[in-house]
């Protein structure tokens, strides 16, 4: 057995890998391993996207709180998610219409081929899969309810979905977005980024979750436009008993940030 390794500002993870289920390289470079104790892992240029062991305590959180901080959402957008965890999460909704825009098809076909995360959610019929940079679809989109990203860090392709004109594109195009925001504590700079450009949405909030797999385990989201939570247990009826993460009192300890963390977002907001 071998060991994948992933640094990051002089720290890193290793995981012991049982096997390399395969690799290639086109827009990124996309791996796909067995692991010893996390179950299989995909891997995009070098970075860890999920592992089948911790993927939901990620997807759920991203989904689920502006989801279910929202009326009534029937049209959704996740902009990136190519391994199809997110659709999966959108779809236990009651949707009319869920798009996946996501630039690497290699992405969506090999999840789909060695992970299975998204659980037929590709083959709904409420499901539709665009592949192009999501900046550029939300140049001529339709206006959606929920506006999901979920990219990889805020580098490479992924980069145009973090600039200011991003969000400002997505504000026109959407009542509520979310966005994973990278780890308050050791991406700092990448963090604040984020919290600087999604301005355009003036009422913003940041919220956190525990995934073991990301660098040092403390995750970040950000959740923008015209959301609340009153309405919350009632909400959660539509998907009680799908998740094995969230539910209304994660969701509320969620928003309950650290003076640190509280400073940080004070500093950019």
């Amino acid at each position: 057995m071998d060991w994948f390794y992933e640094y990051y500002n002089g720290c890193g993870l290793a995981i012991k890998i049982k096997r390399k289920l395969y690799e290639t390289k086109g827009v990124q470079k996309v791996e796909i391993y067995e692991t010893e104790s996390f179950r299989k892992m995909l891997v995009i240029d070098g970075k860890i996207q999920l592992t089948e062991f911790d993927e939901a305590f990620y997807h759920e959180m991203l989904v689920h709180v502006p989801m279910l901080s929202h009326k009534n959402p029937k049209n959704v957008a996740i902009v990136g998610g190519g391994d199809g965890g997110a659709l999966r999460e959108v779809l236990k909704h009651d949707v009319r219409r869920a798009v996946l825009v996501d630039i690497d098809r290699n992405v969506i076909e090999l999840c789909r081929k060695f992970l299975g995360i998204d659980r037929g959610a590709f083959d709904d019929e409420r499901a539709e899969v665009v592949i192009m940079d999501g900046k550029e679809f939300l140049k001529d989109c339709e206006r959606f309810d929920v506006i999901i990203v979920d990219s990889t860090d805020p580098v490479g392709v992924s980069d145009t979905l973090f600039d200011r004109e991003f969000f400002e594109l997505a504000r026109e195009k959407c009542d509520v977005i979310s966005l994973q925001s990278q780890s308050p504590l050791i991406q700092k700079e990448y963090f604040r980024t984020l919290l600087f450009n999604s301005s355009p949405f003036e009422r913003r909030e940041v919220y956190i979750s525990c995934v073991p797999s990301y660098p040092l385990a403390l995750w970040s989201f950000i959740i923008g436009g015209d959301y609340d939570f009153e309405s919350l247990d009632k909400r959660f009826e539509r998907i009680k008993g799908k998740t094995a993460h969230y539910n209304p009192e994660v969701h509320r300890a969620a928003f309950a940030l650290p003076e640190w963390l509280k400073k940080e977002v004070k500093e950019c907001i």
